[in-house]
């Protein structure tokens, strides 16, 4: 038997399929337009506060016909540095090797002989960070293990060991300048703020705003002058207020 609404019932399914995903879409265009009117603002925090421990990284480097002689002039010279770490009250915890390079040394050849760079040596570079908690005894281990064998690169940071408190301070002051970007913005629109729907910070390490000083080998009979100053620490937060109806 010839069945004449198979054509009829098959464009209606396909009518209805197609329709299905309008009805998600329209439940999402209905939530957002029942979402209370809103202002997103973002707050910044700074605090600051004196450091007090050092760290330093100090670097041996020894060259020697043989890769094998220069790790060992690096290694006495590196035990020496070392030890004299250890004599002046430095914890082995504070003390830790952050890099270890074996590199060739070629042969330059001349411009009226070109040939093949040749390997001529081996260099070795040992470097060590060093916390240094006593501020006032950084000047003198440094200039100590300068005289040892410490001859490059090197570099100081001065950190806070304990940043809990100063980051609560920063924090706050993160939120009260939200509350205030947030109130002018609400006035300059003519509206008013209602309750805070969300706060947010912007999570990431608190890292010190100024920079690592470079360490400069001073004259051998004088401690190194060093001057720690203050850290600043920032932070952000991300605030959304309703607006009051």
């Amino acid at each position: 038997m010839l069945n004449l609404f198979a054509p009829a019932l098959a464009g209606a399914a396909l009518v209805a399929t197609a329709m299905l995903p309008a009805a998600p879409a329209a439940a999402q265009d209905s939530a957002a337009a029942r979402l209370p009117p809103r202002i997103s603002v973002m707050g910044e925090g700074e605090a600051s506060v004196a450091p007090d421990m050092a760290v330093v990284t100090l670097s041996v480097l020894r060259e020697a016909g043989t890769a094998r002689e220069a790790l060992n002039a690096n290694s006495a010279a590196m035990k020496e540095v070392l030890d004299a770490l250890k004599a002046a009250g430095i914890a082995e915890r504070d003390i830790q090797t952050s890099r270890l390079d074996i590199q060739p040394r070629y042969s330059q050849p001349s411009r009226d002989k070109p040939q093949e760079p040749k390997i001529v040596g081996y260099a070795v570079s040992n470097e060590v960070t060093v916390r240094i908690r006593k501020l006032a005894e950084a000047g003198a281990i440094i200039d100590k293990v300068v005289g040892l064998g410490v001859n490059q690169g090197g570099g100081i940071s001065f950190v806070k060991e304990d940043l809990k408190a100063t980051m609560t301070e920063a924090r706050k002051r993160a939120v009260a300048d939200a509350l205030d970007k947030a109130r002018t913005l609400a006035e300059a629109a003519g509206v008013k703020l209602g309750p805070i729907l969300s706060i947010e910070e912007n999570a990431a390490p608190p890292r010190p705003i100024a920079y690592a000083a470079p360490m400069r080998k001073a004259a051998a009979d004088m401690a190194v002058p060093l001057a720690s100053g203050e850290n600043s620490y920032q932070t952000q937060v991300s605030v959304v207020f309703e607006i009051a109806r």
